[in-house]
C-alpha cells in the first residue's frame, strides 16, 4: 500500500475510508485523528496503560501498538461502538452507578477490557477481575469501585440469563 492510497477499516459495524494516513501510523492515531473516534486515549504509547484498548477481531488490543494498515479486513470495535448511540452499555452504566468514573481518561480502556472479560468469563472471581484489568492503569479511583462495577454487571447478566 502506497502512502497515497485510501484504505478501508471496518469500525463499529461500518466501513470507514482512511485517507491522509501514512503506512506505519498506529490504529490509535487513525481512529482518533482520521476517523474522529476519540474514545480510545493515547497515554503511554507503549501498550502499558490500557487507555487505548479496542477490540480487533474479538481480541482486546492496545491500539497504540497496532499498525492501522494491518487492521484492514478485521472487525474493530471501539468504546463508541459497544452500545447504541446515546445509550450506555450495561458496563458503562455500572461504572457510573458504582462511582468508578473519575477523570475519565482510563475509563474507555477499562470499559473495553471489562466487556472483553465478561464476554469470555461471565462470572469472574475477584482474582480473575484483577488479573484481567492489570493492564489498565487508573490513578483516580483505585480499583475497588471498578471491581464493584464488574461484579454488578456479572450478577445482572447472570440474573437476566436465568
Amino acid at each position: 500500500m502506497s502512502e497515497a492510497e485510501i484504505y478501508r477499516l471496518h469500525v463499529n459495524g461500518e466501513r470507514r475510508d482512511v485517507t491522509d494516513s501514512w503506512v506505519g501510523e498506529s490504529l490509535l492515531d487513525v481512529l482518533r485523528d482520521r476517523l474522529g473516534l476519540v474514545g480510545a486515549k493515547g497515554a503511554c504509547e507503549q501498550g502499558e496503560c490500557g487507555s487505548c484498548s479496542v477490540i480487533v477481531d474479538d481480541e482486546l488490543v492496545c491500539s497504540c501498538l497496532v499498525m492501522a494498515a494491518s487492521a484492514v479486513g478485521q472487525r474493530i470495535v471501539t468504546v463508541e461502538g459497544i452500545a447504541a448511540p446515546g445509550t450506555p452499555s450495561d458496563v458503562q452504566q455500572a461504572f457510573v452507578d458504582a462511582g468508578a468514573v473519575q477523570c475519565g481518561f482510563c475509563t474507555p480502556g477499562l470499559i473495553m477490557a471489562v466487556h472483553d472479560l465478561l464476554d469470555r468469563t461471565p462470572a469472574p472471581t475477584d482474582t480473575e477481575i484483577r488479573e484481567e484489568l492489570a493492564g489498565n492503569v487508573c490513578r483516580c479511583t483505585g480499583y475497588g469501585r471498578i471491581i464493584d462495577a464488574v461484579q454488578r454487571v456479572a450478577v445482572a447478566r447472570t440474573e437476566r440469563a436465568s
